[in-house]
């Protein structure tokens, strides 16, 4: 049978290849001598992270139950998706806060926006018509017009609002790429906020942007809760730690040494 290239993929070797392997020594002798050897070239202990043995001295030493608790196979893969959607969080924030900006500076140069708009738009008026388009009923020339007749309450409000979204997003991203357990909550609850506005707007107008849009929100979602234990899925917290450690080499090894 074929493997495709990422069922082949190995997590642990990719991470190690990037950050250098993971060695360790317990002081519990037993343990360590299950964790140790020694070769010509020297003594080599077993990587706590991909399993193969590193040359060298270990990187830090100390008691079994002490041992640094690391990513390895699924975690790993986790690690990276929750790294991919910090980035989209972080892109997406970025955009937010350039938007509210772009809104503050349209505020205040409002009548000079106004003065160029009704200069410019008889001049494209006959190339418009010559092409079978009434430019005043479009879209964006409409949009336009609407803009420029909101008051500058609602133009603030409105600078305010996509504002505080955009660093809600940045804050969705910066805990989300440092995997912290709350920045995960927030990513849950902020974006399930805004999936029924989602629906909606997919209600109101149907796009496949829109629906790409809904889809990856709640996949997001789903993924978080159920991955993650969030709202004690799946036995919450506890379940998640237990789970982590189980999975440590170490973990592992100890328990063979004990049986």
């Amino acid at each position: 049978m074929r493997l495709t290239p990422f069922r082949a993929f190995d997590w642990n070797l990719r991470s190690c290849g990037l950050h250098g392997h993971v060695t360790y020594r317990p002081d519990e002798e037993e343990l360590a001598a299950r964790l140790h050897t020694t070769t010509p070239a020297g003594e080599v202990w077993r990587c706590l992270r991909c399993g193969t043995f590193a040359l060298g001295a270990p990187a830090s030493s100390g008691p079994a139950d002490e041992a640094p608790l690391v990513l390895r196979g699924r975690a790993l893969r986790d690690a990276a998706i929750l790294r991919v959607l910090a980035v989209e969080r972080g892109v997406r924030g970025l955009l937010l806060l350039l938007l509210a900006y772009g809104i503050y500076r349209f505020d205040g140069s409002r009548e000079a926006l106004r003065r160029t708009f009704d200069e410019y738009l008889p001049l494209l008026k006959p190339a418009a018509m010559r092409a079978g388009v009434d430019l005043e009923e479009t879209g964006p020339v409409r949009l336009i017009e609407h803009a420029l007749t909101l008051q500058h309450s609602t133009l603030l409000l409105v600078s305010i609002g996509v504002l505080a979204y955009g660093l809600l997003q940045l804050t969705e991203a910066v805990g989300l790429w440092l995997m912290k357990r709350w920045g995960e909550y927030v990513a849950v609850v902020a974006t399930a906020v805004f999936i029924p506005l989602e629906v909606y707007e997919l209600v109101e107008g149907f796009t496949w942007l829109k629906v790409a849009a809904l889809i990856v929100n709640l996949a997001a979602v789903v993924y978080l809760v159920w991955s993650k234990r969030l709202f004690g899925v799946r036995g919450g917290h506890a379940a998640f730690e237990a789970e982590r450690h189980a999975e440590s080499l170490l973990e592992v090894e100890h328990a063979a040494a004990l049986a």
